[in-house]
Order: structure tokens, then C-alpha cells, then sequence
């Protein structure tokens, strides 16, 4: 899939002025002019200014470029069930892992993906296992990030 420029400007813009916004939330410092919010601002700028640039040049293409080239894969069902499922399933982590906690949500996930893309279900839940403890290994314990227990939060480790 190809998307003209004018698309990326668009979505470059929309994304600066969201940045720009989220930086009047920060605190003003006493007897400043000038706060922890000018220099998000000033690159908020620059990405809007790119963002001016990209939109310009995709419309000035816009005769010879299609808006959005979709690929070959576009016409096979089962490689559009796999991005459905893919994109669903980063979804369904948003919803549901700060309630059902990382470890189950994970496990979920990867045993679904991994039997969809043709491993066996006996491997897959071996797999979704193994490398959703040692995600949360490395993320909880190696780099402190915390991650969300859900339901399993009475029996933390």
C-alpha cells in the first residue's frame, strides 16, 4: 500500500497540532517568560511545517499519484484477515489489559496469532507461554517498566 504524500502531511499536521495542544497542560515556572513548553512547541512548529510541505507536494502530484495505491495483498482475504487480527489484537490489548493484566492478555494474543499464522495449537500455547514470561521478565523486572497484573494481581511476584 502506497499513500500519497498529501495523506502523511495531513496526518503530520493533525499530529503536531495534538502535540502543540497537549503542551498548554504543562505547569508555567514563577518569573518566566518562557516555560517546559517551548521547545515541544517549536518542534510541534517544525512538524507542522513539514506537514504544510508534504500536503503541498502531494497535491501538486496529486494528477499522477493516487491518495492511497492499495497492493496486491489487498486481494487476498486470508492476508487482510491477518491485518484485521493484527490490528484487533493491539486493540484489544488497550481495552482489556489494565483489567486483565499483561500476562493473560499477552498469552491471549500471541496463542490466537500464532495458531492463525499456522503453528499448532500445542506449540503456539508452548510459544505464547515461554516468550510472554520473558516479556514481562525483562520489561517488569530488567528495565522497571511497570505492566498491569489485572486479575492476577493477588498472586504478583
Amino acid at each position: 500500500m502506497r499513500l500519497n504524500d498529501a495523506v502523511f502531511g495531513v496526518i503530520l499536521i493533525l499530529f503536531a497540532i495534538a502535540e502543540i495542544a497537549w503542551t498548554t497542560t504543562f505547569p508555567s515556572l514563577y518569573g518566566q517568560e518562557y516555560g517546559p513548553n517551548l521547545f515541544p512547541i517549536i518542534i510541534g512548529a517544525g512538524l507542522a511545517l513539514c506537514g504544510v510541505i508534504l500536503l503541498v507536494r502531494g497535491l501538486a502530484q496529486r494528477g499522477t499519484v493516487p491518495m492511497v495505491e492499495w497492493g496486491d495483498w489487498a486481494g487476498d482475504k486470508a492476508t487482510v484477515l491477518n491485518v484485521v487480527l493484527l490490528i484487533g489484537s493491539m486493540i484489544f490489548y488497550i481495552l482489556v489489559s489494565e483489567w486483565l493484566g499483561f500476562i493473560i492478555t499477552a498469552f491471549a494474543i500471541l496463542t490466537l496469532l500464532l495458531v492463525r499464522l499456522g503453528t499448532g495449537l500445542l506449540t503456539s500455547v508452548v510459544i505464547a507461554i515461554i516468550v510472554t514470561l520473558l516479556i514481562h521478565t525483562l520489561f517488569a523486572r530488567v528495565l522497571l517498566v511497570p505492566l498491569p497484573w489485572g486479575i492476577l494481581q493477588p498472586v504478583a511476584w
